[in-house]
């Protein structure tokens, strides 16, 4: 992993930032185009740690149905939100999805600077476009640029379906170069994306930070089971993230189909919480397979349910498709049920098992008969599942939840305001 030495290494979540020269707090906008915020997770802790340092936060995002206002303060972040008003599911789409949504963050963007000079414009990919809504600021007012590495675009592009060295791949891989070359600092979610950054972006190695997506170690604190939630069945399997093609849901209703159908375990319910294009396929897939008994799409789900739901659960399942765009990013739901120290299965992909560890059972890449088996084996084995949810707490608490990212994080605005933060090698504690 990465840590910090400088003016941010010895800093704290509550630390205040001394005011800029002329007597005001540094002020940040950060840009986000495919999630409302507060619900982007990771933005939204991002916004919080700069407040409560002492930053003047201002967020850009879409609306969606569960945040329609177009401006609220939460938690003294100033959020402005902008119609979208569609979820671009081919090329034709983002082709009108992404110039609509650069414009309604251009006209924020110049809407919060008409209320003061932006010292940081952090934007939050993808799309490995709104580099270009800061272009502006950056010209003209010497703002400066942090690019919030969160998807490797053109792996995400492959995973999606597209050839790899295709046009669209190329176009992607330019607009990407183009992001990490307007970076005053990149911030990178894991030692895979710091790579990219320097090996592909070209980055200065002082320059990238890893902060690692991951909640709180009090966020899941008032978790309590709900017995209801295993609709009479004596296991619970739980599924949590977002439904689309690159996250393999299709392998789990496999193996939910092994289990049931062919090995007779009508003792298991699967839950399935989140949403994506993908969704309404899916469940009429698992429909199609006759698996209406012993398999739930819950939807999009608040965090009290969410806690819920993975308190409950025996086993968690992360079936993402092996490929290099999964193999290289760490998933958000593999850090959320090691803090509620659960057992869990996945597919064998690099960060996966920087992550998770000895806290996951490891299937065969794209196997649901070998995902099936891992999952059967923690179903039978209590004692076990147990001891691994032990090891997974244990390396969330250690290591990997928010809290260790915060110093990261204000490093990284330190760098990228001249200050002397610097990121040196060290071992992240894995295996």
């Amino acid at each position: 992993m990465v840590t910090w030495r400088g003016a941010a290494a010895t800093g704290r979540a509550g630390r205040r930032r001394p005011p800029g020269p002329d007597g005001r707090p540094p002020r940040v906008l950060i840009l986000v185009e495919n999630l409302a915020v507060p619900f982007d997770k990771r933005v939204w802790q991002e916004a919080r740690t700069l407040r409560t340092a002492g930053y003047d936060v201002n967020v850009i995002c879409p609306r969606s149905k569960e945040h329609p206002q177009t401006y609220e303060t939460l938690d003294g972040v100033h959020i402005f939100r902008y119609a979208s008003p569609f979820e671009a599911a081919g090329t034709a789409g983002y082709l009108l999805e992404y110039p609509m949504a650069l414009a309604a963050q251009l006209r924020l963007a110049l809407k919060v600077h008409r209320a003061g000079r932006i010292d940081v414009i952090q934007a939050c990919n993808p799309p490995d476009l709104l580099y270009l809504v800061a272009s502006p600021f950056r010209r003209l007012t010497g703002t400066r640029f942090i690019f919030d590495h969160h998807d490797a675009s053109p792996e995400l592009v492959v995973a999606k379906g597209h050839a790899g060295g295709s046009v669209l791949v190329r176009v992607v891989e330019m607009f990407e170069r183009w992001t990490f070359a307007a970076a005053t600092v990149s911030i990178a979610t894991n030692e895979s994306y710091r790579r990219i950054a320097i090996e592909r972006g070209g980055m200065c190695p002082d320059d990238v930070f890893v902060v690692r997506s991951a909640p709180t170690v009090q966020r899941f604190d008032a978790a309590r089971s709900d017995p209801a939630l295993r609709r009479g069945k004596r296991h619970l399997v739980a599924y949590v993230g977002v439904m689309g093609v690159q996250e393999g849901i299709d392998y789990l209703l496999d193996a939910a189909k092994i289990l049931v159908g062919r090995r007779g375990r009508d003792d298991v319910q699967f839950s399935l919480a989140g949403s994506g294009p993908d969704f309404p396929r899916l469940v009429a897939r698992a429909r199609a397979l006759g698996l209406e008994e012993n398999v739930t799409f819950l939807g999009r789900i608040s965090d009290e349910d969410l806690a819920s739901l993975l308190s409950t659960a025996d086993v968690c399942v992360n079936p993402d498709e092996a490929n290099e765009m999964n193999n290289i990013s760490t998933m958000n739901k593999i850090l959320e049920y090691m803090a509620l120290g659960k057992a869990m299965v996945q597919f064998d992909l690099a960060e996966g098992r920087v992550s998770a560890g000895e806290a996951s059972l490891y299937a065969r890449p794209n196997d649901a008969e070998s995902l099936a088996d891992c999952i059967a084996e923690l179903l039978d084995d209590p004692a076990r599942r147990e001891r691994m949810g032990e090891i997974g707490r244990s390396r969330f608490t250690g290591h990997l939840s928010w809290e260790h990212s915060v110093p990261a994080l204000l490093g990284a605005y330190e760098r990228a305001l001249g200050r002397t933060a610097v990121p040196v090698a060290a071992h992240d504690g894995g295996d």
